[in-house]
C-alpha cells in the first residue's frame, strides 16, 4: 500500500513506520478461505492500543485542524474512552454498520456482537459530538436491515439516525471507460479473447482461493477456448507459490487494476467491498466467493451486492474447479442489469468534510 501510494505522489508520515502490522494478524486468524472476522478483531486488542498510541503521540507533538478515520476502529474506541484527548474536528468514514453473528456460530458470539454494538451506541449518545461528522460510504438501502441485538435499535434506523451519506465512492469515474474497446486495446488486450481477471485483495488470505481458480481454469478453457485467465496475487502472497498452469498469467501487481477490471471480459473476486463495487460501477460480470464466517463479505457486502442485483455469489465450500469453470462460461454471456453506481460520492463525501474547515 505504501508503495502504491507514493507512486501516485501522495506524502505518507514518517510515524506511518511504527504502525503494527494488522494484515499479518489477520492472516494468522485464517484458515482455508476461513477467517473467523469478529473473533479476530476481538483478539487484536493489542495492535488497535498500540496503534492508537502511535497517532496520540503524533497529534501530541503536531497540529492538525481535522483528523479523517477511515473505519480505524482504534481511534474512534478510545476517544470515545478518553473524550478529552480530541485536539480537532474528527471525521469517522465506513462503509458498514454493526457487528453481525454467523448462523453457525456459538451462543456467545451473538451475545459479544449485541455487546459490542451497544457499546458503540452508548458511546456515541453519551458523546454526541464527539464524531463532528460521522458519513456513510453508500447510501440507506446499503444498509442491512438486521437489528444491532435483543432489544437494541434496527441498524439501517440507527444509522440514518446518526449519519451522512455520501454515496459509494468508487476512486474514479465509470464514465472514463464508455469506449471500452479503446480501452482494451491500451491494455494489450486483443478484441478476440475473453479476459478473466482474477484478485484477491491485498491480503495473504486469498491463496487457498487463488489455487482451487488455476485448477479451474483448463476446464473453462475447454468452455470458452478463447479464454485469457490473467490471476493477480497482490503483494503478500508470492506468485511462486502457486502451480503454473499452461498460457494462465500469474501477476504479482498490476498498476491501476481498476482499469483493467474495468476492460475485463469477468472477473473472479473475493468478497470485499471495493473490488465488487469497481465491477458493479463498471457494469462488469463477476464471481465472488465471501470467506467463510467472514460477516462482513456474507452480509453487509453480500447484501449492498443483491440491492444493486451484480454478481454472482459462489461458495468456495460447495463450488469446485468444475462449478467454477461452467459459471465463468455462464457469466460471459450475461447482460448485466446492475443498478447504476453514482459518480459524485468522492465530491460528495469532500463537501461534507470540508465544512468542518
Amino acid at each position: 500500500m505504501t508503495d502504491v501510494l507514493e507512486a501516485r505522489g501522495e506524502r505518507i508520515h514518517p510515524a506511518s513506520r511504527h504502525l503494527a502490522n494488522e494484515s499479518q494478524h489477520i492472516e494468522s486468524e485464517s484458515a482455508e478461505h476461513d477467517l473467523h472476522c469478529f473473533q479476530a478483531i476481538r483478539r487484536m486488542d493489542e495492535i488497535l492500543l498500540s496503534n492508537f498510541m502511535v497517532f496520540h503521540d503524533l497529534v501530541s507533538e503536531e497540529q492538525y485542524d481535522l483528523w479523517i478515520g477511515d473505519e480505524a476502529w482504534e481511534l474512534d474506541y478510545y476517544l470515545h474512552e478518553n473524550p478529552d484527548e480530541k485536539r480537532a474536528s474528527y471525521v469517522w468514514l465506513t462503509d458498514f454498520v454493526g457487528w453481525l453473528p454467523m448462523p453457525d456460530a456459538e451462543a456467545r458470539e451473538a451475545f459479544l456482537t449485541a455487546d459490542y454494538n451497544a457499546e458503540m451506541i452508548e458511546h456515541i449518545d453519551r458523546f454526541p459530538r464527539l464524531r463532528d461528522r460521522a458519513i456513510f460510504v453508500g447510501n440507506p438501502d446499503d444498509i442491512v436491515a438486521d437489528s444491532f441485538g435483543p432489544e437494541l435499535p434496527l441498524i439501517r434506523d440507527w444509522t440514518c439516525d446518526h449519519y451522512s451519506f455520501s454515496g459509494y465512492v468508487t476512486g474514479f469515474d465509470p464514465t472514463q471507460f464508455a469506449d471500452r474497446t479503446a480501452l482494451r486495446h491500451e491494455l494489450g488486450y486483443g478484441d478476440s479473447e475473453r479476459v478473466c481477471i482474477v484478485t484477491v485483495g491485498g491480503s495473504g488470505v486469498g491463496t487457498d482461493l487463488l489455487r482451487r481458480l488455476i485448477d479451474s481454469y483448463p476446464p473453462a478453457k475447454e468452455l470458452v477456448p478463447d479464454l485469457r485467465m490473467i490471476i493477480v496475487t497482490g503483494p503478500r502472497i508470492d506468485p511462486s507459490s502457486l502451480p503454473p498452469c499452461g498460457d494462465l498469467e500469474i501477476r504479482p501487481y498490476v498498476d491501476k487494476l481498476y482499469r483493467h477490471l474495468a476492460a475485463c471480459d469477468i472477473a473472479v473476486v473475493q468478497g470485499g467491498l471495493t473490488t465488487t463495487m469497481e465491477l458493479t460501477a463498471n457494469r462488469r460480470p463477476f464471481l465472488y466467493f465471501p470467506l467463510r464466517h467472514h460477516f462482513e463479505q456474507n452480509f453487509h457486502v453480500r447484501h449492498r451486492l443483491q440491492e444493486y442485483r451484480a454478481g454472482r455469489c459462489m461458495s468456495y465450500e460447495h463450488d469446485g474447479p468444475g462449478e467454477i469453470a461452467s459459471a465463468i462460461a455462464q457469466e460471459l454471456n450475461r447482460q448485466v442489469d446492475y443498478k447504476p453506481v453514482e459518480a459524485d460520492g468522492a465530491r460528495r463525501a469532500a463537501t461534507l468534510i470540508g465544512e468542518l474547515l
